[in-house]
């Protein structure tokens, strides 16, 4: 697949204002009061006054292990996004993006203290912050061209690198030597510093490489992580073919969620970085084929690739349909994808031997394709706190999405994943054909 540039006007973003360093420099865990990712452990979503959808606390280690997952990769594209808006002095974006990542950092501290108690939370908490801090310092600095401010916050980095690792080496009990905790947060580090030097420049197909390589690598330090940090009589669960499935599948998609906002704001405002955006997301689609095609053959994976990629395709003319402002083009999408539904279904429900009926499927999608074309409406009314409050009800229905299939899908199924270790994600899926 490939994607054309949306043809519209293109929407001029406001200067950083300086109220930002301070929000931030206050601690990002402080702002917003929204809950972001919490993977569930009952599979229930529960509304409450504020629009958003806040996640039962995860019952068991296997929910705890996928919610770790979850919440890292969701720092990373957020982190990454906080720093682009930052080197495009885009303002409100920068707000929304700071926001997420607070409501990001208060959820991975609520899980600190779920496993190890109150105190290595409260150890943890501040720890983070000042990590992101950090990160937007060096963004800060990468825009002004300012050499030694960028020199001061890579050294601030590189203590909170130490710090981090010492904190994940102590809370594993020997588990999880030092230098390997430090290689890890230097790698996730290194991805962020280097796709913001990558964007100043507008080398932006190098950004979004390492803006997807940085998902997938925090993503997948969860399970290392994981595998570490609960006890031993748990740690069982992350090797069983369901639960394995279960985090492949969540990663996966719920990078398509990332990868589709970020190539839907591209479209909405016309950016010069929508064919790298593009690229990102075609790679997800092979991603996602190829994770088809090792779970039940070559025909259905064509099948499948064909229709999503027709799916990515309508959701991207929707949004500039949307910032062209042509109802028309908005309202043909839109029927086009419930016919996407619906075949995608029928692709998808036979593979569950009936534990998952098409209708039931379908009405997943349908709500997946809602929240995407939610946020499109939201951005390109430079709404970004509800666009961003979508894209977290998005990134969350993706995990459910992925338990619901993995337990349609079975145990005989699941078993088709190639074996391997904490650090290769146990054999994974991206990339298997």
């Amino acid at each position: 697949m490939r994607m054309r540039r949306v043809e519209h006007h293109r929407y001029l973003f406001p200067l950083l204002c300086a109220g930002l360093a301070v929000i931030l420099a206050a601690g990002a865990a402080a702002v917003g009061s929204r809950q972001p990712a919490a993977v569930a452990g009952t599979g229930h979503i529960h509304s409450h006054t504020g629009g958003a959808a806040v996640l039962a606390a995860p019952a068991s280690a296997a929910d705890r292990a996928v919610r770790l997952q979850a919440l890292l990769g969701q720092h990373s594209v957020l982190a990454a996004d906080l720093m682009r808006s930052r080197i495009r002095g885009d303002d409100s974006f920068a707000q929304a993006a700071n926001a997420a990542l607070g409501g990001n950092t208060d959820a991975m501290a609520t899980l600190v203290g779920e496993l190890f108690g109150t105190a290595a939370a409260d150890t943890f908490r501040p720890m983070w912050s000042k990590h992101i801090v950090a990160l937007f310092a060096y963004a800060g600095a990468v825009a002004d061209k300012d050499d030694a401010a960028r020199g001061r916050a890579h050294e601030d980095l590189v203590r909170l690198e130490n710090d981090l690792a010492r904190f994940f080496a102590g809370a594993s009990h020997g588990r999880l030597p030092r230098d390997a905790a430090l290689g890890a947060v230097a790698m996730h580090v290194g991805h962020l510093t280097r796709q913001a030097d990558a964007y100043a420049t507008r080398d932006y197909a190098t950004a979004d490489r390492l803006y997807r390589e940085g998902f997938q690598h925090t993503y997948d330090l969860g399970l290392t992580l994981a595998d570490a940090l609960l006890p031993a009589h748990d740690r069982a669960v992350l090797q069983t073919p369901i639960w394995r499935l279960r985090s492949q599948l969540g990663k996966v998609l719920a990078e398509h969620a990332v990868l589709v906002e970020d190539v839907t704001r591209a479209a909405v405002t016309n950016t010069a970085d929508f064919d790298a955006a593009a690229d990102m997301i075609n790679g997800n689609t092979t991603d996602l084929a190829a994770a088809v095609d090792t779970l039940f053959g070559a025909p259905t994976a064509r099948r499948f690739q064909s229709l999503w990629a027709s799916h990515v395709e309508l959701l991207v003319a929707y949004a500039g349909a949307t910032a062209a402002g042509k109802p028309d083009r908005r309202h043909e999408a839109r029927a086009d994808l419930r016919t996407f539904e619906r075949r995608m279904a029928d692709v998808l429900a036979p593979a569950t031997g009936g534990r998952v009926p098409p209708a039931e499927l379908s009405a997943a999608l349908q709500a997946h394709d809602q929240m995407l074309l939610g946020h499109a409406d939201a951005y390109a009314a430079r709404d970004y706190k509800s666009a961003q409050d979508i894209a977290d009800d998005t990134y969350e229905h993706m995990f459910e999405l992925a338990r619901r299939l993995a337990d349609g899908f079975g145990a005989t199924v699941a078993a088709r994943l190639p074996q391997g270790g904490a650090q290769t994600g146990y054999g994974g899926l991206a990339g298997h054909h």
